[in-house]
This record gives C-alpha cells, structure tokens and sequence, in this order.
C-alpha cells in the first residue's frame, strides 16, 4: 500500500468521524431544545431590569 492510499484512507475516516459527530450532537442530544442549537431559547432573562417608563 503506498503512503498516499493510507493517509487517504485515514482523511476520510476523520471526515467521517466528524460528519457522526455534528449529526449525532443535532439530532440526539438535544432533543429538549429548538434546531438551531444557538442557546437562545433557553436563555433566563429574569435577571434583566424591565426598562418599562
């Protein structure tokens, strides 16, 4: 096997890996949140003074 065919092989399994990742992290771990996975949405805005006149 060349050298070339091996660090292929090893690029593509990598790319792989992370494509599992980014679809495994927006489909199963978050299943209480929205699609976006931005944090918005569960943001506590008690804190913040009501600026109300």
């Amino acid at each position: 096997m060349d050298v070339q065919f091996v660090l292929m092989i090893i690029v593509f399994a990598l790319a792989l890996v992370y494509l599992g990742r980014i679809i495994y992290r927006s489909v199963a771990a978050k299943k209480d949140s929205c699609a976006t996975g931005c944090g918005k949405c569960s943001a506590d805005f008690s804190k913040v003074p009501d600026n109300k006149s």
